[in-house]
């Protein structure tokens, strides 16, 4: 039996009419960017999430840029991130001129609060808070530094639809929500594709004029924008998915539970929940000081997985200039070489879930 780590098909076939019923009506509208299906999925995702406001954009990495353009953070600022993160979250920092700050992560593999105030100096603008895997940070004690300090808080949502922290939806804490809604989400498109979610109707005006060259009439530009517009298709494949969205988290919580409860390998370490916070499973994220055997024994099985993630933005070669070395972020630096993602994916079976845990605890 071969089990790939992703299956981005199974997604589609589960609402194979409908997606395609969607994919007609739009192809056949005539109308393609910034149409009524955008605004339809701005408005439904807006209410998702309990914002306000909902902008499209083109990508995850475009929301997060934007984000710190509109909140005038730039050249000589510094934001806080964890420093095990996928890179998206730092250059969306970094495209603006502004500096990363890196905090180690907690056992949750989200950003450790109890780290944050000590890296506060009289330049820090903001907290990027990002909700790795799935699921929600310690999000209390982040909003409470923020308050006292004066920092704007930028959450990436990337990959944490859905999820919650003290009942309340990520993205909807800080100034702004970011979202990537790339083909392997939680809520995936068929492409790229992004949003941001906010409370505050100047930020959302400042995207939607922004993302559009800078126009908030046609030909009459307010400021030098960008072209970041989610289009009509994928909006509308995106609503047919999130009229899913519980059946979805459902599907995935099943497969992560029983992954929780019968994965037994001594030389395994299972994520683990943190209390008040909810896990909607984008990955399910082991930890195993013999990765490369692991990862060696389940491909001569045919069983896929993925590093999430193997090089931590700090010992990059993108940013080598920020003067990192090895030894800098110990617990950031671990996790990248013993994390491992095993297969999860909307649709699997449980002859391929069964294959996969006899597989692992079989490891000699």
């Amino acid at each position: 039996m071969k089990i790939m780590p992703n299956r981005l098909d199974k997604g589609f076939y589960l609402y194979q009419e409908e997606f395609e019923k969607k994919a007609l009506e739009v192809l056949r509208s005539g109308w393609y960017v910034l149409g009524k299906e955008v605004q339809s999925f701005e408005e439904e995702f807006a209410a998702y999430t309990g914002s306000r406001y909902c902008v499209g954009l083109a990508s995850g990495l475009d929301a997060l840029w934007i984000a710190f353009r509109v909140l005038g953070i730039g050249k000589g600022d510094e934001v806080i991130v964890q420093g095990n993160t996928y890179i998206a979250s730092v250059m969306g920092i970094t495209i603006n001129g502004a500096a990363p700050v890196f905090v180690e992560p907690d056992e949750y593999f989200n950003i450790d609060a109890s780290q944050i105030e000590d890296r506060i100096t009289d330049r820090t603008k903001a907290i990027l808070v990002v909700h790795l895997y799935g699921q929600a940070s310690n999000m209390a004690p982040i909003m409470d530094i923020a308050r006292r300090h004066g920092l704007r808080v930028v959450e990436d949502c990337a990959q944490s639809h859905g999820a919650r922290f003290g009942g309340q939806m990520t993205g909807t804490f800080g100034d702004i929500g970011c979202f990537s809604f790339y083909p392997s989400k939680n809520l995936g498109a068929f492409g790229d594709a992004g949003a941001i979610v906010t409370n505050d109707p100047k930020i959302a005006e400042d995207v939607r004029v922004f993302r559009n060259y800078g126009s908030e009439k046609r030909y009459y530009n307010r400021v030098v924008g960008t072209n970041s517009r989610l289009d009509e298709l994928q909006a509308g494949l995106l609503r047919v998915r999130l009229s899913h969205m519980e059946e979805l988290e459902a599907d995935k919580r099943r497969i992560c539970g029983r992954y929780l409860a019968e994965l037994t390998h001594p030389d395994i370490v299972l994520p683990s929940i943190r209390d008040g916070a909810t896990h909607i499973w984008h990955q399910f994220v082991v930890r195993t000081e013999r990765r490369q055997e692991l990862i060696d024994y389940l491909n001569d099985r045919e069983i896929g997985t993925i590093i999430h993630y193997p090089i931590p933005p700090h010992l990059s070669e993108a940013y080598r200039y920020l003067g990192f070395g090895e030894g800098s972020l110990p617990i950031t630096e671990c996790y990248a070489r013993t994390v491992l993602s095993i297969p999860l994916y909307n649709g699997m079976t449980a002859e391929e879930q069964e294959y996969v845990i006899e597989a692992i605890n079989r490891f000699q």
